[in-house]
């Protein structure tokens, strides 16, 4: 069991900013990583909905023999954790608390910002997480939808982008944040126009580092480190559509990792 791979499931191409996370932090562990392009994006689905591919995907990567499964889906995260941790029988990590903390940690005046999915804001996941940790912080969430399809059609650097970017985040940067949360995986992807649109005095927090650190606790702590034997295994990447636009997004952020895409269907 130590030698198989770890689970990593988004609900497209953005979580794969949390397995190059994970690659780097533990390069001896082996990922078989799940992007569900076929019903991107989860943000606009009800919670029931979300459980439910969550539990597909969950129970797929249980065929594939892995080990833990990472949820780097902030929407699946807010929904679908606690069920997947009560029902899968290995461990279960997902996004929000590592992203929170590490905002905490970021923040020097206490205002937070926390952009995501309609979903991820609606839950109030990230909110609870903060207040949590630091009961005083001012959280300021905003949806952002437009960011998932952007980031999915390769729109990185585009001047519709950089408008939409700038209607998103303008009251962030008027509420005097100091720290913003990126509550999706996708969205590291826009950091650079995100940056550029807030201002150098704003810390963007991005959960994948974090939580790469959070699964290599678990995995020592439940003695599931790799021994090195599946470095021979290599990695998987799975799409449930368009794998070749998968392959080229991709790429971008994960490098020479990404050679090959394979398909796989759920109901």
């Amino acid at each position: 069991m130590n030698d198989a791979r770890v689970g990593v499931f988004d609900s497209g191409i953005g979580g794969l900013t949390v397995a190059a996370a994970i690659m780097r932090a533990l390069p001896d562990e082996r990922v078989v990583y799940v992007g569900d392009t076929a019903r991107v994006p989860y943000g606009p689905k009800s919670p029931a909905t979300v459980v439910r591919y969550s539990r597909q995907i969950a129970a797929w990567l249980l065929e594939q023999h892995v080990k833990a499964i990472v949820i780097a889906c902030n929407t699946a995260t807010a929904h679908a954790l606690e069920t997947l941790q009560r029902e899968v029988p290995v461990p279960v990590i997902g996004v929000v608390q590592p992203g929170a903390r590490s905002a905490v940690r970021a923040t020097r005046t206490g205002r937070i910002g926390v952009i995501g999915t309609t979903g991820t804001i609606n839950s109030g996941a990230y909110h609870r997480a903060i207040a949590a940790l630091s009961p005083a912080a001012t959280v300021i969430g905003a949806a952002c939808p437009l960011f998932v399809p952007l980031v999915e059609e390769g729109w990185l650097d585009h001047p519709a982008t950089r408008l939409i970017a700038e209607s998103y985040l303008a009251p962030m940067r008027d509420a005097g944040i100091d720290t913003l949360v990126l509550g999706c995986t996708h969205y590291p992807l826009l950091a650079s126009l995100i940056a550029d649109v807030l201002g150098p005095g704003v810390t963007l927090v991005d959960s994948a580092a974090e939580t790469a650190i959070a699964l290599q606790d678990v995995l020592r702590s439940q003695s599931l480190q790799c021994s090195g034997a599946s470095v021979g295994l290599g990695h998987r990447f799975i799409a449930t559509d368009a794998p070749e636009s998968f392959l080229r997004v991709g790429q971008r952020f994960i490098g020479p990792a990404l050679q090959h895409v394979e398909t796989t269907v759920f109901a």
